[in-house]
């Protein structure tokens, strides 16, 4: 079995702890089990769950983390200074990307679901 992690998350964008804390983190890594929840059905434990539903959920808090780092301008992760820009997502998957993998696999896990019954 898997779990997620807020580092997971993290990585997943090339950010640290300081671009956003582990409690804004682990707040995301639950709606995006509950979201998962929703879409399936399904009882999910972020701390105990498929390789697959870990994907899910790394995948659509990591877009949950891109949306607050790049909404807030409380945070200050992103700024220009004359010419020079400073982004702190500059490493980070195109966001298309992560949506278009979280749409994947939510796709097999609903067939999934379907076969099952």
């Amino acid at each position: 079995m898997a779990s997620v992690t807020t580092d997971d998350v993290r990585d997943t964008l090339n950010v640290t702890s300081t671009d956003i804390p582990d409690a804004q983190v682990t707040k995301m890594i639950k709606k995006a089990e509950v979201t998962l929840e929703l879409e399936t059905a399904r009882s999910i434990d972020y701390n105990n769950c498929t390789d697959e539903e870990a994907l899910f959920i790394t995948n659509l808090a990591a877009i949950y983390a891109i949306c607050y780092l790049t909404g807030g301008s409380a945070v200050g992760l992103s700024f220009s200074v004359g010419n020079e820009r400073v982004d702190v997502l500059s490493g980070a998957p195109p966001l298309r990307a992560l949506q278009q993998e979280v749409e994947r696999v939510l796709k097999r896990m609903r067939g999934a679901t379907l076969k099952r019954v």
